[in-house]
């Protein structure tokens, strides 16, 4: 059994794919460490020496990615599969932790589309260089991406009372923080659709309301949402949805 710390690699100043790991640690109460946050750490230079295949192990090809041990994880879902079984945030059995896995995969899958909204042509480029194309691609987005995903989960719920087991999950983890950042980037857009998905809406207020996961919400060790990360709030691309869009 490793007893080494948990050691979260992360970029500092963004949510994105390592919140769902955050939440994980702080919803167990299982200490962890930052690593890119702590100034003695060097920041994102810390992160920069295993990417570059200057560190032992493997090498990741970008954040997020935990160092536990001489292990070297990268890839939220991959990251979450490890954690999970040690935090107990996943059934024992095989079946529900394959379901688990499934489960985050489409997750964040979501969170890839969700991001290509507002970069629809690339990552390498400004927001305001690739706006134009954003300005198309918001509206397909809303009325036909965001409805099918809410939609498979709302009725995951509807038919099995919960997406992994009755126990709190990771993936009940992940699909509040999706619902988080979805609030932060369309807010008029979830405004309307949330009263179509309200099992996905009451398990999101489940979670907020689990006592270390509101204590962490409250404190500064969670970094809020800003538009450098994958959920941004450009007001321009939340256009009001149609009415008649079926889930």
């Amino acid at each position: 059994m490793i007893t080494a710390p948990y050691e979260l690699y992360y970029w500092p100043t963004i949510q994105g794919r390592g919140e769902p790991i955050r939440l994980a640690f702080e919803e167990s109460g299982t200490p962890y460490v930052d690593v890119a946050r702590r100034p003695e750490a060097g920041g994102t230079a810390a992160i920069m020496r295993f990417i570059k295949g200057e560190e032992p192990g493997v090498m990741p090809l970008a954040p997020p990615f935990l160092k536990h041990g001489e292990l070297i994880i990268a890839q939220t879902a991959n990251i979450l599969q490890y954690l999970a079984p040690r935090l107990g945030l996943v059934p024992d059995d095989e079946p529900s932790r394959l379901r688990a896995n499934q489960l985050m995969l489409t997750i964040m899958d979501m969170v890839v589309e969700t991001h290509d909204v507002h970069h629809p042509i690339g990552p390498g480029l400004y927001y305001d260089d690739q706006k134009d194309v954003a300005l198309r691609t918001a509206p397909l987005f809303l009325r036909e991406r965001l409805p099918k995903f809410l939609g498979y989960f709302e009725r995951l719920l509807a038919r099995d009372g919960y997406l992994v087991s009755p126990a709190l999950s990771y993936v009940d983890l992940a699909a509040f923080q999706l619902i988080e950042g979805l609030r932060y980037a369309f807010p008029k857009t979830m405004f309307a659709f949330e009263p179509r998905v309200p099992l996905l809406a009451a398990l999101h207020a489940h979670v907020a309301g689990r006592p270390r996961v509101a204590a962490y919400l409250r404190s500064a060790r969670r970094v809020r949402f800003n538009e450098r990360g994958i959920f941004r709030n450009y007001p321009e691309l939340d256009v009001a949805p149609d009415p008649d869009i079926r889930f």
